[in-house]
Order: C-alpha cells, then sequence, then structure tokens
C-alpha cells in the first residue's frame, strides 16, 4: 500500500473542485494522478469512458495507463470497460474524436514533424511557401532554408490568438494555400488535428450533424478531464481542454510553472500561474517534496528556479524527501582550455564512475552504475556534442545520441549515405567500399561483389517502367541482405552490434520519411533528389527530433538535448557547454517569425525568441534531472568570439555551498557494472502483437530497432474498405440503415491511396466499389443487427504489456448469440495459427470490455471469393491466449526475443525483414 504525503492526499481526495496541482520535479505526480483517476473509477455510477487524461508524449502516457490499470487491478478488481477511458496526448485524443464521430476525416493520414517539412519542400509553391512575404531583404521565404520557419508560422497562425489585422495579406493567402493542400491530400498535421477537434467542439450544432455528434458524445461522456504538464498547452490546447469541460465536466490540471520549456512552441507560462483566475472555485495544492534527488541537486534545483522574477512564477520551494545521501564532490563545476579537454575528462568520469555503488530505491540492493546511468545533457547537441561524440567513439565507450539529431555524423549512417551517392554516380564503388570498411559495417566474410550488383541493378533506371520498382526502402534491405548483414556477423562486441543495429534502424525510418512524400517521383529524380537530400537537407531536419525509433535501450551513455531530458532521470548527469550565449543561449539573427508575423499580432511574442526567464527554467529541468551526481563543466571556444566566456548558469552553480569547484578522489564501494533493466511501458496494437506472436526477432527488427518495411504500392485500400464499412454500421448504430447503391460514394469518400500509379488506383477504387456491393449483398440484413462498430478495446496481461485495437465489428446473431467481426481485405499469408491467436484476443479484450463473453468469432474475406471462417469461442482458448501474451510479454522484458529455430516457409518467406535475420530459402 503506498503511503501519501498529506498534500498528495489531499490532491488525490479532491475530485469535485476544479483542481490544480503544482507539482515540483521528482515529486511523484504520475503516482498522485494515477490514484486520483482509480478514486474517481470507484465512484459509483463512474464508468472508465467518463475520463480522459491528457500528457504530454506517448511515453508518459504509457506510464501513467499502466499505474493506473495496475491500481484499479488491486483496488478495485476487474472493472469493465478500461479501454474507453482515454490515456494519450491531446493529438492522439483529437484524431480518435475525429475518426470515430466524423466519417469525412476517416481517410485522413498525418504528417509527422519531419514529413511536414518534406511535404511542404517538395510543394514549395502550391503550400504557399515560396510566396509568403518577409520584412527582411530577402524578401520571399525559401525552399529548404526557411521551410521549417514556415511550419512555425502555420502552427501559430491556428493555434495562438492572433490579431488577424496586423497580418499581412500575402502570408493570409500562402496560409489559405496550404491549409488547401493538405486538405487536398487527404492530410493532418499535428495542428490540424487539434485545430479540427475544436472546430466541432465550439460549432454550431444547428448547422451540422457531425458538430451534434461530437457534442452529444462530450456531453453525454466526458465527466473527468485532467492534464497532465499543462504549463505546455498552448492556447488552441487550452481550447480543447475547455470544449471538453464546457457541459460541466471536473478539470483537474497538473504542472510546474518552473518547467515551462516549450515557449517557442506556443506554450505560455501565464496559462498555468493565471489558471486559478479563469476558472471558479479552484483548489490548489502543491506538491513540493523531492523524492528523486539528493538534498545538494534540490537545493541547486530550488536556487535556480527561483531566479526566476516572482511575478512570473507561483509561490513554492522544492524540498528533498527522498533516500539518495549528498556527499561532498558528488557535485562539480569545472572549467576546461578548450571543449577537448572538456570531453576528455568527461569521459574520464564516466570511465572512474563505472562500478560505483548506487541504490534505485529506498532500502534496495545497490548495484554498480553502468554506461546507461550517465546522461550528458547539452542546450545544443547539433552545435556542441562533437568533441564529446569523438572521444567516447575512440576510447569504445557505447553511447546514444537521443532522437535523431546527430544520425548523419556517425561513421554507420555516413557508410549509408554513400550507398545512395554511389547509386547518383556522385562516389565510385572503391570510395563506398572504404567507407563501409572504415565504420566497421562489413560482416565477417560478406560477399562485396554481391551487395555492390545489387545497387547496380536498383540504378538501371531504364530497366522499368514502374516507378514503384525502384522502391528505396527495398533496395536498403536489399543492399544489407546481400552483405549478410545480421547482428551476429558483425565485427566487435555484442553492445556494439546491438548499437549498430540501432542506427541501421534510425536509418530504415528516415528512408520512410521521404518515401512517404517521394514515392511516386519518377526514379531517377527520386533517388538524385535523395541523394542530395542526405547531404544537404536531412541533418538540419532532424536537428531537433525528440522522439527516438524503436524500444530499444542499449547499455551506452546517453546524449541528449535539455529539452529531450524532460521526464527522465539519471543517477549521474552532465551539464557541459555552460558558455555566455550558448546556455542561456541569445537570439539568433536571421529571417525569424517577427519578419513574417508582426509583434502586434501576437500575445507575448518574445515567448517565441526565448528569454532569459526561459531560459532559467530550462536551466532548472537540466539540473533536477539527477538523482546523485551532477557535474557543471565549460570550456571556451577561441576561435568564436561569441563564446569564450562562461555562462551566468555556471556562475550560479558554482557559488552554491553544496557543488565544489576542486576534483576529489571517488570514495564509494565499487560493485560489478550492471544496468538498471527497465522494460518500456509497451503498448501493442493487434498487428503489433501479431508480429511478436509470430516471430519475435521479427517484433525485434520493426519495433526495437525501427526498421519499416518497403511501402507497397496498394497500401491505403484496405484502410479504405475498413473506414467505408464502419461508416455503414455506425449509421446503422443511429438508426440510418444505407443500402447497396451508396456504394460508389462510400468509396469515393474513403478510399486514399497516395502511392498508387493512376491506372491501379482506378482498379483499387473499382475493386473497393464492388467489394462494398458484395457486402451489401451478403450481409446487408444484418446491418440492423449491428451492436459496435470499430469498438476500442484493451487486454492488460502483464505489468508492462499491454495490448491496444479496435474490434471491426460486433454483432448479433439470429442464433441469439454475439459475433466478433473481423474484416480482411488481402491475401497476404499469415500463419492460421497466429490469425486465431490474433481473434481471440479481441474475445479477451471484449469480455474486458463487456463483461460478457462473445459467442463466435468470424473472419469475414472482402475479397472476390475470399474464404469466411467462424468459430466458435470457449474459455479454455481465451486463458490460453491470455498466457500467450503473457510469456510474449515476458520475453520482451528480459530481451529474448530469438530468430525461428529453422526457416518457416509462411512466416519466413512473408516478411519483409528476412534478410536481416537468415539466409533466404526460397
Amino acid at each position: 500500500m503506498t503511503t501519501y504525503t498529506d498534500a498528495q492526499a489531499e490532491a488525490i481526495a479532491t475530485l469535485d473542485e476544479p483542481l490544480q496541482i503544482i507539482a515540483c520535479a521528482g515529486s511523484g505526480k504520475t503516482q498522485v494522478i494515477s490514484q486520483r483517476i482509480a478514486s474517481i473509477l470507484a465512484r459509483p455510477g463512474v464508468e472508465p469512458r467518463n475520463v480522459v487524461a491528457f500528457t504530454f508524449t506517448e511515453k508518459a502516457a504509457a506510464e501513467l495507463k499502466e499505474r493506473i490499470l495496475g491500481l484499479v487491478e488491486t483496488e478495485l478488481g476487474d472493472v469493465t470497460g478500461l479501454a474507453e477511458m482515454y490515456v494519450g496526448t491531446m493529438h492522439g485524443y483529437a484524431l480518435d474524436l475525429l475518426q470515430r464521430l466524423v466519417p469525412d476525416t476517416f481517410k485522413f493520414s498525418v504528417l509527422t514533424d519531419i514529413t511536414n517539412q518534406l511535404f511542404i519542400d517538395r510543394y514549395s509553391a502550391k503550400s504557399g511557401l515560396t510566396s509568403c512575404p518577409t520584412s527582411s531583404a530577402q524578401g520571399a521565404l525559401r525552399r529548404y532554408r526557411n521551410s521549417k520557419l514556415y511550419m512555425q508560422i502555420l502552427n501559430v497562425l491556428r493555434e495562438d490568438t492572433i490579431d488577424a489585422t496586423h497580418v499581412p495579406e500575402g502570408v493570409i493567402e500562402s496560409f489559405d494555400k496550404y491549409m488547401t493542400l493538405i486538405d487536398d491530400h487527404a492530410l493532418f498535421d499535428y495542428t490540424q488535428m487539434i485545430n479540427v477537434a475544436v472546430q466541432y467542439l465550439e460549432g454550431d450544432p444547428y448547422e451540422d450533424d457531425d458538430v451534434v455528434r461530437v457534442q452529444e458524445h462530450v456531453e453525454r461522456d466526458i465527466q473527468y478531464v485532467v492534464v497532465d504538464e499543462y504549463q505546455d498547452v498552448n492556447p488552441l490546447q487550452e481550447r480543447l481542454v475547455r470544449g471538453l469541460v464546457q457541459f460541466g465536466a471536473n478539470l483537474c490540471v497538473v504542472g510546474d510553472d518552473d518547467q515551462t520549456i516549450y515557449q517557442w512552441r506556443g506554450s505560455q507560462v501565464a496559462n498555468i500561474v493565471t489558471f486559478a483566475d479563469r476558472y471558479a472555485g479552484v483548489k490548489q495544492v502543491t506538491l513540493d517534496d523531492n523524492f528523486r534527488s539528493s538534498r545538494g541537486v534540490v537545493e541547486v534545483g530550488r536556487s535556480v528556479a527561483e531566479r526566476i522574477p516572482g511575478g512570473q512564477r507561483l509561490p513554492k520551494s522544492m524540498v528533498a524527501a527522498g533516500h539518495q545521501q549528498w556527499g561532498r564532490g558528488d557535485m562539480l563545476a569545472l572549467e576546461f582550455d578548450d571543449p577537448a579537454g572538456e570531453a576528455g575528462w568527461i569521459a574520464d568520469r564516466i570511465e572512474a564512475m563505472s562500478g560505483l555503488a548506487f541504490a534505485d530505491t529506498p532500502g534496495g540492493d545497490p548495484r554498480g552504475l553502468s554506461w546507461s546511468d550517465f546522461a550528458v545533457l547539452f542546450r545544443s547537441v547539433s552545435n556542441d556534442s562533437e568533441p564529446l561524440v569523438k572521444e567516447l567513439r575512440e576510447r569504445g565507450i557505447p553511447f546514444i545520441v537521443k532522437g535523431l539529431n546527430k544520425l548523419f555524423d556517425s561513421p554507420e549512417i555516413q557508410a549509408v549515405v554513400g550507398i545512395f551517392e554511389f547509386i547518383v554516380n556522385t562516389i565510385d564503388a572503391d570510395a563506398l567500399k572504404l567507407m563501409w570498411e572504415d565504420a566497421q559495417l562489413l560482416p565477417v566474410g560478406s560477399d562485396w561483389a554481391k551487395a555492390l550488383a545489387v545497387l547496380e541493378s536498383g540504378r538501371d533506371f531504364g530497366a522499368s517502367k514502374r516507378h514503384a520498382v525502384y522502391n528505396i526502402q527495398r533496395l536498403y534491405l536489399d543492399f544489407l541482405e546481400a552483405l549478410d548483414m545480421r547482428e551476429d556477423n558483425l565485427p566487435g562486441a555484442p553492445v556494439r552490434r546491438e548499437l549498430a543495429f540501432y542506427q541501421l534502424g534510425k536509418f530504415s525510418q528516415v528512408i520512410s520519411d521521404y518515401e512517404q512524400i517521394y514515392f511516386t517521383t519518377e526514379p531517377k529524380a527520386k533517388y538524385t533528389g535523395f541523394a542530395q537530400w542526405l547531404r544537404f537537407q536531412a541533418p538540419g531536419y532532424y536537428a531537433d527530433a525528440d522522439a527516438d525509433v524503436g524500444y530499444a535501450t542499449p547499455d551506452a551513455v546517453t546524449i541528449a538535448t535539455v529539452h529531450q531530458s524532460k521526464g527522465l532521470q539519471w543517477p549521474a548527469v552532465f551539464l557541459p557547454a555552460l558558455r555566455q550565449n550558448r546556455f542561456p543561449a541569445r537570439v539568433m539573427g536571421g529571417v525569424s517569425m517577427r519578419h513574417v508575423i508582426p509583434d502586434a499580432a501576437i500575445q507575448d511574442p518574445g515567448r517565441y525568441r526565448g528569454t532569459v526567464e526561459d531560459e532559467t527554467r530550462l536551466f532548472y529541468v537540466a539540473v533536477t534531472r539527477s538523482q546523485k551526481y551532477l557535474f557543471a563543466t565549460w570550456a571556451p571556444i577561441q576561435s568564436n568570439q561569441q563564446q569564450r566566456r562562461r555562462s551566468v548558469f555556471w556562475d550560479h552553480v558554482a557559488a552554491q555551498q553544496w557543488v565544489s569547484t576542486v576534483v576529489s578522489p571517488l570514495l564509494s564501494d565499487r560493485l560489478a557494472p550492471q544496468p538498471r533493466h527497465e522494460t518500456p511501458q509497451v503498448t501493442l496494437s493487434f498487428s503489433e502483437l501479431k508480429y511478436l506472436f509470430e516471430c519475435s526477432y521479427q517484433f525485434k527488427l520493426r519495433f526495437l530497432y525501427g526498421f519499416n518495411a518497403p511501402i507497397h504500392e496498394a497500401l491505403g485500400y484496405g484502410k479504405g474498405l475498413h473506414d467505408a464499412l464502419a461508416e455503414i454500421h455506425k449509421r446503422a448504430l443511429e438508426g440510418d440503415i444505407l443500402t447497396k447503391d451508396v456504394a460508389e460514394s462510400l468509396i469515393g469518400r474513403h478510399l486514399h491511396t497516395p502511392f498508387a500509379y493512376p491506372t491501379l488506383r482506378e482498379q483499387l477504387r473499382s475493386a473497393g466499389v464492388k467489394a462494398v456491393e458484395r457486402y451489401f449483398d451478403t450481409h446487408g440484413r444484418e446491418i440492423a443487427q449491428t451492436e459496435f462498430s470499430e469498438k476500442q478495446i484493451r487486454v492488460h496481461v502483464a505489468p508492462g504489456i499491454t495490448v491496444d485495437g479496435r474490434i471491426d465489428l460486433i454483432r448479433r446473431l439470429d442464433t441469439g448469440e454475439t459475433a466478433i467481426v473481423d474484416f480482411k481485405s488481402t491475401e497476404r499469408a499469415q500463419a492460421e495459427d497466429v490469425t486465431r491467436d490474433q481473434l481471440h484476443v479481441y474475445a479477451v479484450g471484449y469480455k474486458e470490455l463487456t463483461g460478457s463473453s462473445a459467442d463466435v468469432i468470424e473472419v469475414l474475406n472482402l475479397d472476390d471469393k475470399g474464404k469466411t471462417t467462424r468459430e466458435p469461442v470457449h474459455e479454455p482458448l481465451l486463458e490460453a491466449v491470455r498466457d500467450k501474451i503473457h510469456d510474449a510479454g515476458e520475453a520482451l522484458r528480459r530481451n529474448d526475443l530469438p530468430r525461428l529455430p529453422v526457416w518457416d516457409d509462411g512466416r519466413c518467406g512473408s516478411c519483409d525483414l528476412v534478410g536481416l535475420c537468415r539466409e533466404r530459402l526460397s
């Protein structure tokens, strides 16, 4: 039973009043939010679908969801319907709301920040980029150079409170071009998902049936809304929150104004500071006990926060309440002659501290610190990490650069980039082989001539008229296969092989990003453009990338930006490059947002440029990532006049009594280094679970390392069919029974096949219409018997392992039985036992959702002459599937994800990634 402080208990017990929880760093807020939601679910008449909880990241959502499920199981036992409780990001919620209730949005796909920039650059005129005026000497914005700025402008015009009378007409015209373009391509960017959802929440119900459907859902179902990281909410997101509580739902916001670090993305610290003034009857509870860090770290962190002017922060005083003990020498402020000397000392210190005894939990057995217990946090990884990267690489100290922001500097990826420079004749075969030898990527006994032949064939652009033959991802995988590129074939220790595959998997994601936008481009132009993009633009595209690829957590030193470290912690944290004009950062020159949107048009425009107060909040976040050891360092760059003096932040840390400025011997006990193995909170979709069941090593390649399958030309066909049938059944639930004559219009609304060439697109459209007509012919009589359509289900079978997904259809049979129906629209081979296991997972999820068992599972094949199967649901089968999921989850926790013992024609033969696993037999 968890023991709570008085403040935590007060927050947990406040369920009826608007609540603001002010949570200092390391104060256990996730546990408090989880317990409060468990208390809400214990209230009479409350169902899980009545609760919406927003987190800032998917990782935070997975952790919160896991905590809630654990508490509910312990305190409440079996609670049905947990799948209908939303825990996730605002973007995810907005998309889910639209694609459940607004049929016109079903076919829309989502642009990431990377693919959004690629899209804008590809359509630089149609997107409004190159016609967008500025007040700078260069005139209009330019392709590649200003596309990231243009993305920010497009977001600000939708997210912020804008006085349009001050926005130049040409900027508005460019904005309108972009909005028309993404709508024509059936695309949402992150901002547009929320923007459209807000339009339905705020819309006039007398003018639109979809507005009525959305607002009735909110009024009927939403009773409690929880917003974590509230300090980072922007004005548009605040409108989303207001829309959800407009009918009287209880609102709880959780955050720390001292950790407002995304002002440059539009968040306003005033939002959290003035919350109690904007909502009536607010109760404020402050969690100021820090359970994460030693007293030294807490006191230095508190002193940093107190540098923020009083009028810009809520009153609080963080205090140490954890088990980590401060010792003299744990915290250092040091200066060096140059960045190379600074990097050398950091590497020395990491090596010297390896094996120091460290206890993760109060009273827990200590372990020896390992590589993954060290983090080096930079204000700018792109600008300042190179000396350290070089030093760690030379010493053989394993490290990962969080996200993708130094991906293109690694020798492994430089070698991979060389593949495409060879294809477009920028380098020759000898230079390419040298790059692969220098990167130590050539497997033992590999056949270089065989691999080179793959590339030679790939650049024969006259061999085929079909553009899809020239698939970049397929070429990449074929080249790796020809080299016998497998983990156990690579030179070096196992941890080095793991890191190499981690890098290669990241590059697979880079290819996918590019091909999402350029797939249908003429082959030679596509490859030439890709090679040039890799060399000149891609490093800038990924310079600020937040997300890592896959779930992999190698035992390696973490190099990250302070922004990327938010929400994380390490036993030892290094804060290097604390120079004036770097941290705090200075406002950079060049074309900026103020040259496009005048300051007069925006409330508090300074936050987009960054202020000293914003930088102070960011430094506070950096300091409070440390559990025990903290090292602040700086060194001048003599060749850069702007980077020769130390930061005021270094001066501040050095002045604190808890910090030493001279290195003393490390006196702690020594143990064998042992990384803290924390399986990430993994939420698997049903298709991902299929891979884990089918072949655990294929799962590892896809989801731990991040390798992607090649894009298929017909991609989108299956989803379009599913969406058309979903609309049929959702309308049936509203009493509107459609007939066969709407097949053409349904396919017209829902089918979106962006990668198909024109002839194939028409073939797919025709096939879709026939499939829907066939469905009406065969099952039209049963449409009125729909009970649920696209019903969210969740199966939680082991700590950290949750399976999430949707059942296509649940309907009543004439026999009085309940049938779970899964639509199939492809002939692609799949192991029969996996299909059955997958369907029984649906049955397990249905029982957890409703409390009752389905009677029949039906696979309905939508293809012409496709086989439909039907079988009864038996309780022993459900238990067996639960056990199978549990075993798979435990194997994932242990990283026990082996290859199949022998070649399997059904599974290996249909696997896109088999070449990274074993020799192909057929």
